[in-house]
């Protein structure tokens, strides 16, 4: 009887033990189920049950990039010339003679080539992505500033006396062969201006700048003209107004380069004058941007 009773005692302990461990072992090793990127923990302890879900999708999704890029502040710096197709035999009263002197001609509007130049101050240029980063679509906004400096001593004039004529005057504008030397001659003309192109770029590698080539139209508004003189006689002279330029410039543009510097053109294919003069612009240089 005594061995039975300790038999059975050793049983209950031994029961007691495995129970202790078992439950022991449940709360060390929780429950994980995996579902895409969400994690659903299942725990057991102090006869509670719990769930805790984890989202680690944030961690592991890659940042989209981008398909407008905007650069700020990009300039050109370059020439401006112009071909002129004007028949100087049918400008009319736009183009006033001097006494003694032969009839004003082409000869009389070439330029100093070298100091004719232009000037474009670009506020941006953004270009959407249309083809991975190998196609683009570009536009901006900004000022084209030309100026077109002249080797002979002619003046413009908005209207009133026509000089060498006894006093007789003009309600339109004019130029003339004006009687004095000048150090410097030339006109402004500014124009606030929008140029949209179609962009093609090589692929772009790390540590490599891509090879890009742009071509496209502009549209520009006049907003300054102006005869920009200085003499011995007469010192300095900026004389302002409506010289018969026209008053909107449609152009076709391009560009071409290797990284932050660029080689820029543009050309207009219709005349810069609105009426007697057929002069048209072109301009050309390199373009710094970012």
């Amino acid at each position: 009887m005594k061995r039975l009773t300790t038999v059975l005692a050793l049983a209950v302990v031994c029961s007691g033990a495995k129970a202790q461990t078992g439950d022991s072992t449940d709360v060390k090793k929780p429950d994980t189920i995996r579902i895409g990127n969400i994690v659903i923990i299942k725990k057991k302890g102090d006869g509670k049950k719990s769930i805790d879900i984890n989202n680690d999708y944030t961690s592991h999704s890659p940042k989209k990039k981008s398909r407008v890029k905007t650069n700020w502040g990009v300039i050109d710096l370059g020439f401006a010339n112009y071909t002129d197709k004007t028949d100087y035999t049918a400008v009319g009263n736009y183009l006033v003679n001097r006494p003694g002197y032969p009839a004003i001609n082409g000869n009389d509007l070439k330029l100093r080539t070298g100091k004719s130049v232009n000037v474009n101050i670009w506020f941006f240029m953004q270009q959407l992505s249309l083809i991975k980063e190998n196609v683009n679509l570009k536009w901006g906004l900004g000022l084209e500033l030309n100026n077109y400096r002249y080797r002979s001593d002619i003046s413009y004039k908005e209207d009133g006396p026509i000089p060498y004529s006894n006093g007789q005057f003009s309600n339109a504008p004019f130029i003339f062969r004006d009687s004095i030397g000048f150090s410097k001659n030339k006109l402004a003309a500014d124009y606030l201006t929008v140029p949209v192109m179609l962009n093609f770029a090589t692929n772009h590698k790390p540590g490599k700048k891509p090879f890009i080539i742009s071509f496209g139209v502009s549209a520009g508004y006049l907003y300054s003209q102006r005869n920009k003189q200085k003499s011995e006689a007469r010192g300095k002279e900026k004389n302002k107004g409506d010289y018969d330029l026209e008053k909107f410039k449609f152009s076709y543009i391009g560009e071409i380069g290797l990284g932050p510097v660029k080689f820029y053109a543009s050309y207009a294919p219709k005349s810069m004058y609105e009426n007697a003069m057929d002069i048209r612009p072109y301009t050309f240089g390199l373009r710094f941007s970012n």
